[in-house]
């Protein structure tokens, strides 16, 4: 959770589970007090990584561009 920030407990879990649901987490409970619990990517989960890492790189690349086309943008609205 502190790796991802800004997201509530309750969010997360759901997130995580439907992850699980759709086959690219796994999850294992661990019986401790307090309760501990850890996921982990299936090989769906991995094969994953790669386009949605592409993604990430085109956006983190292009962040300028898209400022620039938001801005001309909320001019032309003003």
């Amino acid at each position: 959770r502190a790796a991802v920030g800004g997201i509530s407990q309750k969010m997360l879990t759901t997130t995580l589970r439907g992850l699980e649901r759709d086959g690219f987490v796994t999850r294992k409970v661990f019986p401790t007090i307090p309760p501990r619990v850890d996921y982990e990517l299936t090989e769906l989960g991995h094969e994953l990584l790669v386009p949605v890492g592409a993604l990430g790189e085109w956006a983190r690349k292009n962040t300028q561009r898209v400022q620039s086309a938001r801005a001309r943008f909320d001019e032309m609205q003003a």
